[in-house]
C-alpha cells in the first residue's frame, strides 16, 4: 500500500503531496472493476434499427462458430407443426484464435430490475474469469434481415440488452460492465429445411452451423 506520511529519512519526502494524491487516485481508479478495453474494435455499419444507444463504446469483439438449435414442435395456437429455435451454442475466438467466450441458454441468476431470477436467457460468460451476462432482444423491432447487410441464408443481425451480470466466483469482471450486445456479421443458422409437418417429427432436434462476430458495449461514462 502507497504511504504518504513516510518518515522524513526515507526517499518518500521527495515526492511533492500533490504527485502522491495523484498517484493514489490512479491506484483506487485501476483497482475499479472495469471492462477489458480494446477502442481498436470497430463495429461495421448495421441497419438503424439496431445501433446501439449513444453514450455506449464498443470494448470487446469475439467471432463466434457454433449452432443455432431447433426442435419441432405443434404451433401454438393454430394446427400443424413448425422448427422452434431453443438454445444457442457456440465459441467465441478473438483476433488471435484464441476462446473468449462461451455462448449458451441458461437461467439469469443476476437479474437486473425488472428481469426476473431464473429467466432462461442467451448467455455469454468469459473463458478465463468466468464472468456472466445475459441479454434479450433490445426492443421487438431490433432485429434486422435487411438484404443489404445480410448474407444469403443467413440468421438475422440483432441488437441485445443485457439483462443480468454476475462475478465470476473469483472476482471475475472482464464482461460485467457490458450493457448491449450487438450479433453481426451472421452466416448460416437458419431454421432447417428438414420435414416438421406432422406428429411423427415432433421432439426431432436439428442443431444448424453458423458464425457470427458479437460486439460488447458498456457505458462510456463508467471508465471515467
Amino acid at each position: 500500500m502507497m504511504n504518504c506520511n513516510a518518515p522524513e529519512n526515507q526517499t518518500s519526502r521527495h515526492i511533492p503531496p500533490i504527485a502522491c494524491a495523484a498517484a493514489l487516485a490512479m491506484a483506487c481508479t485501476a483497482s475499479l472493476p472495469q471492462p477489458a478495453h480494446a477502442y481498436y474494435v470497430t463495429p461495421p455499419r448495421v441497419p438503424s434499427n439496431i445501433q446501439v444507444p449513444a453514450g455506449n463504446k464498443v470494448f470487446l469483439k469475439g467471432h463466434a462458430v457454433g449452432t443455432q438449435n431447433y426442435i419441432c414442435l405443434p404451433l401454438n395456437p393454430g394446427p400443424g407443426f413448425a422448427w422452434t429455435f431453443f438454445a444457442p451454442q457456440a465459441t467465441l475466438f478473438d483476433d488471435d484464435n484464441k476462446q473468449v467466450i462461451t455462448h449458451f441458454l441458461s437461467p439469469n441468476l443476476g437479474p437486473i430490475a425488472p428481469e426476473v431470477v431464473g429467466t432462461p436467457r442467451a448467455t455469454w460468460q468469459h473463458s478465463r474469469d468466468t464472468s456472466t451476462v445475459w441479454a434479450k432482444l433490445f426492443l421487438p423491432t431490433s432485429s434486422s434481415s435487411d438484404p443489404a447487410f445480410l448474407a444469403p441464408g443467413a440468421i438475422p443481425w440483432l441488437l441485445l440488452q443485457v439483462v443480468g451480470a454476475q462475478d465470476g466466483p473469483t472476482g471475475g469482471h472482464k464482461l460485467t460492465a457490458t450493457t448491449f450486445i450487438q450479433r453481426l456479421n451472421t452466416s448460416g443458422g437458419i431454421a432447417p429445411s428438414s420435414p416438421c409437418t406432422d406428429s411423427m417429427h415432433v421432439g426431432n432436434k436439428e442443431l444448424v452451423p453458423y458464425t457470427a462476430d458479437y460486439f460488447f458495449f458498456y457505458k462510456a461514462a463508467e471508465s471515467q
